[in-house]
């Protein structure tokens, strides 16, 4: 009876635990993937531009709540600086998609380069 406890080989798996290895292991590898980098490169280009054009528009929308703060609330004097307050407003929010075109474009310039290479290396 001994013998057969000393010959039974017993083996845990856990996939939860591989995974988070992977997962973790992943993190500290220096080389990605091509396509991992692409997905990257090309993420980078819209999230800039995207957080630069919500910026602006959220301030727009301040302005001209101060402004209808100024006409509607306050009144008297106010009213008309009010009014030229909310209309500088509602300007600054209107430029939002301006600058997002203008932000996407130009780091879409930026990067073209290393997207060209990186697609002819995934193609080929």
């Amino acid at each position: 009876m001994e013998n057969q406890d000393k010959e039974k080989f017993s083996y845990t798996y856990s996939a939860k635990e591989q995974e988070e290895i992977n997962r973790i292991r992943k993190k500290y590898m220096a080389e990605e993937n091509k396509m991992e980098q692409l997905r990257r490169l090309d993420a980078g280009v819209t999230e800039k531009a995207t957080a630069v054009s919500i910026i602006v528009g959220i301030a727009g929308a301040l302005i001209m709540g101060i402004g209808m703060c100024c006409a509607m609330v306050w009144q008297g004097i106010w009213f008309i600086p009010g009014i030229v307050i909310g209309l500088a407003g509602i300007v600054v929010v209107a430029m939002a998609y301006p600058i997002y075109q203008k932000i996407l474009k130009k780091e879409r310039e930026k990067i073209a380069p290393e997207i060209i290479r990186l697609t002819d290396e995934l193609m080929k």
